[in-house]
């Protein structure tokens, strides 16, 4: 009877999380395809090949580019920083490496903006050398470096803590370089992680709107990475067109998810 009752409650809540599943995740992607298509093939993709849809693309991939490459170079040195080595500082730095999970996107992004825009701390200096950082691409990229800043290094840093140095100092006793023992001995140990750490950059860089809103200056061809893009369109009562852009960013996000599955199970 116990048993009974236990397999019943089992599938209760299975069958409860598979039904919040469906209306929560299935069926949102499954209207967004479907209100892209609602005109037909042909208005869907002259909505997708237009030239700010393009543009729009373009810069959202073009920031995680530079975005995850950057990230992945500063969680490794991070967490090498905080697995490897005892310094005054090291808890700080920890509790550091959340603050962007901490701080509301939209903060972060008004931030830069006191900080590098005309009026800001660092804006008027930067305006007598003729740099202009706000409401260009270089602002998009730095506000996407700080939102995405602790992916990389939380991943790591509890798997280095929990490998220990052992096998570095190893290989640094038999005579390897301090290259060779990153690149032989740690990288290899560390790879899932990394790559993980990278899938969850790609995909926060991608859909970031809070941050970019803020210091992007929403400028039609020039400054608008595609969640920018899918607002205007859909502000513009062109919801075909929005829908259409948000699909590309949904087949990202689902190719996102599809290999932070293997990722996952590989790393198991």
């Amino acid at each position: 009877m116990r048993d009974a009752t236990e397999r019943a409650g089992r599938r209760l809540l299975i069958g409860l999380a598979l039904l919040l599943a469906f209306f929560v995740l299935v069926m949102p992607l499954a209207l967004i395809f479907a209100s892209a298509f609602a005109q037909g093939w042909s208005v869907y993709a002259a909505n997708i090949v237009h030239p700010d849809t393009l543009h729009a693309i373009f810069l959202t991939v073009l920031t995680a580019v530079i975005v995850v490459p950057v990230n992945m170079v500063f969680g490794i040195a991070t967490a090498w920083a905080v697995a490897r080595y005892e310094f005054p500082g090291r808890k700080l730095m920890i509790s550091m490496i959340e603050i962007p999970f901490s701080v509301s996107p939209i903060v972060a992004g008004t931030i830069y903006l006191f900080l590098y825009g005309q009026q800001g701390l660092l804006g008027p200096t930067l305006q007598s050398w003729g740099v202009q950082i706000m409401f260009t691409v270089p602002a998009i990229v730095l506000v996407s470096l700080f939102v995405t800043a602790p992916f990389v290094a939380r991943e790591l840093i509890p798997l280095m803590q929990a490998q220990g140095s052992e096998d570095e100092e190893a290989a640094l006793s038999l005579g390897a370089s301090p290259w060779q023992t990153f690149r032989l001995v740690t990288l290899p140990n560390i790879r899932w992680a990394l790559l993980y750490g990278a899938v969850l950059t790609n995909a926060r860089s991608m859909g970031e709107f809070g941050a970019v809103s803020v210091v992007a200056g929403n400028i039609r061809g020039q400054t608008n990475t595609l969640p920018l893009h899918i607002e205007l369109l859909y502000n513009d009562f062109n919801p075909v067109g929005a829908f259409a852009a948000a699909s590309t960013l949904a087949l990202i996000a689902v190719a996102t998810l599809v290999l932070k599955y293997l990722l996952e199970r590989r790393a198991a």
